[in-house]
Order: C-alpha cells, then structure tokens, then sequence
C-alpha cells in the first residue's frame, strides 16, 4: 500500500457512493472542500 504524506495533494481515487454510483475525487477538484480520514482496519 503507498503511504500518503502530509501537505501533499493526495493521490486521485474512486469509490462508489451509498447509491453505488462511482465518482472520483478529481471530480471535486477546485470545487468542494474534502476532509480525507483514513481509519486503520483490524484484520
């Protein structure tokens, strides 16, 4: 997995929403504020 570091624009990604349509974060360059959290899971 590639770490991501502090400052630095993070790399573009896709998820799908609770609707399941995708979107990528791309899509909201330059127009929403994004808060990224990234929780470490418990295997």
């Amino acid at each position: 997995m590639a770490r991501v570091a502090v400052n630095l624009p993070a790399p573009d990604f896709e998820l799908s929403d609770f609707e399941g349509r995708a979107f990528r974060l791309s899509d909201l360059r330059g127009k929403k504020n994004v808060l990224l959290v990234f929780n470490r899971g418990f295997l």
